[in-house]
Order: structure tokens, then sequence, then C-alpha cells
């Protein structure tokens, strides 16, 4: 061979090597069977046809194949185990049978794949499960519009394309409740850049997850049919197909959830019914406000984890009701509830307090509960995390008590023999950061109050609980109130009543 003909091979074989290694990855993928799923029992979008026909052209220059059904009985194990992913394009409405729901969660548990295009949002709204894997429910849009997308994550393979923001015109889903505390949110909406947005500023639409082997994925857009011809977004569906199908890794784990303590009420990620107030006296000059029955707030991204109690800060010149804090939804686990009095007025603000039970969920909602109409309006509220429980008869000083025994308390003892302006000092304890306090006690007798100071049983006092008749001195009850916070480290009980034996105190939690 001549210098100058090895030189052309070599040259040749350059180029060609080039032009492999800039081939899309997608095209090298191994070969992979999608299945598309049209059902509607609901509104049917137009652009439905598109849609299908955009990921059968994607199919033939990716090396995968579609199967587009709108028949339900595909959802059997047996069908859908040759599938890599399943995209649901803009069902709407009840499309699948127990059954069915049943063969596809145990798909995507067991490493199936799920994506969610528009209307996905708006389907099997009574299937639990299927609102943990769309992430969301629809609650709402605007007339269609042009809007600015802010793309958050710009090397998932589905987004990688896009530049920071992305202008473009769609149909903009409002959502029941925000995903982004337990999905991993690709792309927002910029809620000043159109009209009609309900989610206060932060408004996903377009986010991942993982739900045990299996991967998940939605984005709101596609409600016209110009998207199905839109580059920037047929290149999204393609990274949502390949991502879900496990022909490429990305990380899809939601954010760690907040330490954050403190959290404004108007400051919500997610309401029913409620409205930003207007208060001259109010934390930030807001509150949530306009509380009827019923209504509720959601906050996401909370660590609820190692949540001891809450501090609740709250106004009302209406007829007062209950707090309720759930984890995860409006009707998840009770963690614990609070009495909202009338405070005198709207500018009139006091603190609640109430223990709440941890959670694993990083959702916290506040669901109101009354009657009449504007009930209270929400400030603000603190999550405690830490606690100390102190037994009532280990007291590190004392003054007219005697250790008592009972059968029904805590260790079989309290403090007992309570008379009118006794008290028990417990030394080694921190006031700094307290919010409240738990108390347990029973009592035979009159009852009456226990007053909490600092230092000393005519220091500053935190706090007072009343403390009733419980029926028995073997029948004990709880109840919190809030603390205010203190540089002493010797809480003093002080205990006030009529005469005779008034109550006994099993026991007491410094939450803070």
């Amino acid at each position: 061979m001549t210098i100058r003909s090895w030189l052309a091979a070599a040259t040749v074989g350059l180029v060609a090597a080039g032009a492999l290694s800039a081939a899309p990855a997608s095209a090298a993928d191994a070969p992979y069977k999608v299945l598309v799923f049209s059902k509607t029992a609901g509104f049917r979008h137009s652009s439905i046809p598109n849609g299908i026909a955009a990921i059968q052209t994607l199919a033939t220059a990716n090396n995968f194949t579609v199967t587009a059904t709108e028949d339900a009985g595909a959802f059997t194990a047996a069908n859908l185990a040759q599938y890599q992913t399943v995209v649901f394009m803009s069902t709407t409405g009840d499309v699948l049978d127990d059954t069915q729901q049943a063969a596809f969660e145990a798909y995507i548990r067991g490493g199936g794949g799920y994506v969610g295009v528009h209307a996905a949002a708006d389907t099997e709204y009574s299937w639990p499960f299927y609102g943990t894997l769309v992430g969301a429910w629809f609650a709402s849009h605007p007339a269609i519009q042009q809007a600015t997308v802010n793309v958050e994550d710009r090397t998932h393979p589905a987004t990688a394309h896009l530049g920071a923001t992305w202008v473009r015109t769609d149909e903009w889903y409002n959502y029941q409740t925000n995903p982004r505390s337990t999905s991993h949110v690709l792309a927002s909406l910029n809620e000043s850049s159109y009209s009609g947005g309900t989610m206060n500023g932060d408004h996903p639409i377009t986010w991942c997850k993982t739900i045990d082997s299996g991967r998940s994925f939605y984005t709101g857009l596609g409600h016209t049919e110009e998207s199905y011809t839109d580059p920037n977004f047929t290149n999204l569906l393609l990274g949502a197909i390949r991502y879900t199908a496990k022909r490429v890794d990305a990380d899809c784990a939601p954010p760690a959830p907040s330490n954050n303590s403190v959290y404004q009420g108007e400051a919500y990620t997610s309401t029913g019914g409620v409205q930003v107030a207007g208060h001259t006296a109010a934390v930030g000059g807001k509150t949530a406000g306009y509380i009827d029955p019923n209504d509720w707030i959601g906050f996401s991204n909370v660590n609820l984890s190692a949540v001891k109690g809450v501090t609740t800060r709250i106004a009302s010149a209406g007829a007062g009701g209950t707090i309720e804090f759930r984890a995860g939804s409006t009707t998840g686990t009770l963690l614990g509830s609070v009495a909202v009095p009338n405070t005198g007025s709207w500018e009139t603000f006091r603190d609640v307090f109430t223990p709440l039970a941890s959670s694993t969920s990083t959702s916290l909602y506040l669901v109101f509960r009354g009657t009449g109409g504007s009930l209270f309006d929400v400030d603000q509220f603190t999550l405690a995390r830490n606690a100390t429980t102190k037994q009532g008869e280990a007291w590190s000083s004392m003054s007219g008590l005697q250790v008592a025994a009972h059968g029904t308390a805590v260790g079989g003892q309290t403090a007992g023999f309570i008379d009118n302006n006794d008290w028990a000092a417990y030394s080694g304890v921190t006031l700094s950061s307290v919010a409240g306090v738990r108390v347990r006690w029973s009592s035979a007798g009159p009852g009456g109050t226990v007053e909490f100071r600092a230092g000393s049983p005519t220091g500053a006092l935190l706090g007072s609980l009343a403390v009733p008749n419980t029926g028995s001195w073997d029948t004990f009850q709880e109840a919190s109130i809030p603390l205010a916070t203190n540089a002493a480290t010797t809480v003093y009980l002080v205990f006030h009543g009529g005469s005779g034996s008034l109550f006994d105190i099993d026991e007491f939690t410094l939450i803070g």
C-alpha cells in the first residue's frame, strides 16, 4: 500500500469511527417494546392521534416498537411483561378495572415503566396507587396561552436538549397537590408569565420518580396537536420513554426533606379554599385566611421524621375551631390536633400548642374544622423536634409533695398529695428552645392549675395549665400548652387550687 493510499484509508476509517461515535445513543439501544394506551372515559383530546403518530415516528428512528391500544384488556401480567414501558397518552377518567389495576401496579413495582402525558393526570382519581404513580392529580386549567417553562434539571435525558427557559403555548394544568416533595422536578412554570396559575409560584409541570423497581415520568405538556411536531417536545418524550424503559439512567430522587422549623401560613404549596389575608399584627403582614370548615393548606418538603410538636400562631374574631395536622394528604394519618379559640379580634394573635406524632411523609396538611363562616387565621407554625420527659416523682427539690403509688402511672408512681402552693423543681432542662409541654395527671380531688416557672417558684411564668378532676386517682389524662423560652436550666412546677389533695402529676414532656 502506498503512503497516499494508506493515508486515504486511515482518513476513511477515522471518519467512519467519528460517525459511529456521533450517532445518537438511542439508535444504539437494545430493541424494546412500548405500549401506548389512550383510552378515555372523560374528555377526549383531539391531539391523541398526533401523540401516537409522534411516538411511532420516534420508534422507527430509535430502535423500539410501539403497540397502540385503547383496550384495557391489555393490562394483564402476561401481556405487560413484554413491554419495557407504558405511555398513558392523555387518558381520562376511570380506564382500568380492579384486576387490571392490580396487574399494572405489580408490573410497575416489579420494574416496569410509566410515562404520563398531559391528561394522564386526569385519570383514575379513586385509585391511590395511580395518584402515587402519576405524582399529582389534575385540578383545573386556564385558557390555552403562552407561558415560560423553567427547566430545573438539564441533565435528565428528557430535558438535556433544552435551554434554561422554554417559551411555548399549551394548556397549563394546575394540580391538586404539589409533587415536589415526592418527585424529582425537571421543569416548572413561571406563573408570572401567564394568567391562571394557582400553585402559589411553585408550579411543577414535568417530573420523574421511582416506585420500588419501576420508573415513572409525567409531563403536563401535550394538549395541542402542534406539540407533537415540536422537536423540543418530541425529544422530551423520547427521553422519558428511554428513561422509563431503562435504556438510560437519571437521578429522579426527590429532594431531601427540609429541616425548616418555622412555616408561614400564607406560604402553603397547595390549598383548598384558603386565601391570603393581610394583617398588621401578623408576622410579615400576611396570614392564611378566610378559613371555612373543611378548608386546608398543604406544605411540601417537610421533615416530619423527628417531629415532636407544633406551635401555631392564630387569630380569630370568628367561631374558632380545630386544626388537624395530617401526613401526606388531607385524609392522611392524623399526627395531632389542636383547638383554636376566639382571640377577640383578627389582629389579636396567640399561640396554641399540640404534640405531633412523627411520620415518614414529607407533606404536611393542616385541615380546618368548625362551624359557621370564617373560623380563624393561621399566621405561622413552628415544628419542634426535641423532647425531654421528666417523671413527676423524679424532682430535684420540692415543697410539700410525697411520692404516690399508682398502678396505671408510668413507672407506677407519681408526684402526689399535692396541696395549694406546693411545688417541685426539675434541674438540667433546656428552656432556651422550648416550645410547649405535655402533662399527664390524675385527680379525684378538686383539680387546679400547674404553673411552669423558670429558675425558682416565683421566677418568670412560662405558661400555666388547668388540670381538672379526671374521675379517679388512677384515671390519667394529658393536655398540652405552649411555653415561653428562658435561659434558666431548672423548671419549677407550682401548684394552685382549693383545699386538700388537688391532683397527682405522673410525668411531663418539654418539647422544643
